[in-house]
């Protein structure tokens, strides 16, 4: 069951599986792309919910944003670049530069919401690294 709703967004729904080899023809091959970061959903089960929610989002949003999923190969690399402490993520880029993230799991309104605002934005860079949410007490 952990694979079989993120093997549908590839499957079913036509959302690329990105690793090293096709992420930049990807990203910098499309005016608006939102990057879902998954992680293992077995320990992140939030990530279920936001693969069923995301082909849907992607449907209200149809042409003005290409969606993809992230092989775990290339997470952690991607992680500390866009700069996000939690799982799952969405991660918007406009011709490869970041636009924003969406952290966590929220209601279909506030996806509709935050899809809109994020790609009404100029690309900046990411914001820094919160270190009391990456490390806990530790930071």
């Amino acid at each position: 069951m952990s694979t079989t709703l993120l093997e549908q967004l590839q499957t079913r729904h036509g959302l690329p599986l990105l690793d090293a080899n096709n992420y930049d023809l990807f990203v910098y091959g499309h005016d608006n792309v939102v990057l879902f970061f998954a992680n293992d959903p077995v320990m992140f089960p939030e990530s279920h919910d936001v693969a069923v929610i995301l082909p849907e989002v992607l449907k209200a949003f149809s042409g003005r944003v290409q969606g993809a999923v992230i092989a775990k190969s290339i997470e952690r690399e991607l992680q500390a670049r866009f700069r996000f402490s939690s799982w799952p993520s969405l991660v918007f880029l406009r011709r490869g530069e970041y636009l924003g993230v969406i952290s966590g799991i929220k209601d279909w309104a506030e996806y509709g919401q935050e899809f809109a605002r994020i790609l009404a934005l100029q690309p900046t860079q990411p914001p820094g690294f919160d270190l009391e949410k990456v490390c806990g007490e530790h930071a």
